[in-house]
């Protein structure tokens, strides 16, 4: 926040690339380690609700840029097609923002969205179903992760390797995907190297959160206000349906409808983890829906946004959808 603030206010920032991408490598390492043998089990016990989640996400996130183009396609200079979609796509702000820049998107609008979008949700969900006195059954069983130093010089080695062959494949985010993939892997079958240190995941967020403040623009105290509330309204607009979809969702399967709204909640994976651990609820499950929904998106909202709006130039009319 401070460094958009800056950078809004007219001071030279800066972003050192290399710092964003090592940041994605370790953010995406440290999230694969939840992946134990028995998520493994559980997603392939659940893969229909999965799928479900995402295609979900992927539905409401298009709805939503599509709503936010509509409104504020003529109003706001320079705004694009690119830019509305990828700030409603539910995925990770620093994912976004890169996807936005490679479809020339004004990214300090993604960032604004996303941002909102995460702490609005962090305030409304947890708060909302804490002061209503949910509680769920403790299902979480804590696993001690030992910090090995040699563990770490080879994840980190093969998760360089994948990020290379990302790269080359000319994949969107190959940093976050290489450290996902590598570490992902690796827990699945048992053979986790080392824990992620909490002070590499805190400076890796710190580090990510100044490449996203460099990206706003003195224009955006212009834009802010209509482009914030509209964002706001939206914001709460998925939060009800979401809940509504894992209500569904929760008779049709029997999962628990507490977890369901956390694991389909269109917010950041930390935030709803640490939810669900403080009410007692499915956190390993939480954990695998909203991580397997950050995976497929960041797979799949890129080669949408193209099938969609392929034959549609970044500075259509909003009229056409």
């Amino acid at each position: 926040m401070s460094v958009a603030l800056a950078t809004i206010f007219g001071f030279r920032t800066k972003s050192w690339r290399p710092f964003r991408n090592v940041s994605q490598l370790v953010i995406g390492s440290s999230l694969g380690l939840y992946f134990s043998p028995e998520i493994g089990q559980l997603i392939v016990s659940l893969w229909w609700v999965i799928v479900l989640s995402i295609l979900w996400a992927l539905l409401v996130g298009a709805s939503f840029g599509n709503v936010l183009y509509r409104l504020h396609g003529k109003d706001i200079p320079g705004l694009t097609r690119s830019a509305c979609f990828f700030s409603g796509a539910i995925g990770g702000a620093s994912e976004m923002t890169n996807l936005a820049a490679r479809e020339k998107g004004r990214t300090d609008l993604v960032v604004a969205a996303h941002s909102l979008r995460v702490m609005l949700i962090a305030i409304v969900i947890p708060f909302g179903l804490n002061a209503l006195g949910f509680q769920g059954n403790p299902v979480l069983s804590p696993i001690a992760k030992e910090i090995v130093p040699m563990g770490m010089v080879l994840m980190y080695g093969l998760a360089l390797m994948a990020v290379w062959v990302l790269h080359r494949w000319g994949r969107a985010n190959p940093w976050f995907l290489g450290g996902l993939g590598v570490s992902m892997a690796l827990s699945l079958t048992g053979h986790t190297l080392t824990a992620v240190p909490t002070w590499m995941v805190n400076a890796s967020q710190l580090l990510i959160g100044v490449s996203l403040g460099v990206q706003f623009s003195a224009d955006f105290i212009k834009t802010a206000p209509k482009w914030m509330l509209s964002v706001s309204v939206g914001t709460l607009s998925l939060i009800a349906v979401c809940c509504l979809f894992a209500f569904g969702v929760s008779k049709l399967s029997g999962i628990d409808t507490l977890t369901m709204v956390l694991g389909t909640a269109p917010g950041g994976i930390a935030e709803m983890a640490i939810t669900a651990k403080v009410l007692h609820l499915g956190v390993p499950l939480v954990t695998t829906l909203q991580v397997c929904r950050l995976i497929a998106v960041l797979i799949l909202v890129e080669p949408l946004y193209k099938h969609l709006y392929k034959e549609t130039p970044v500075t259509d009319s909003p009229e056409v959808l």
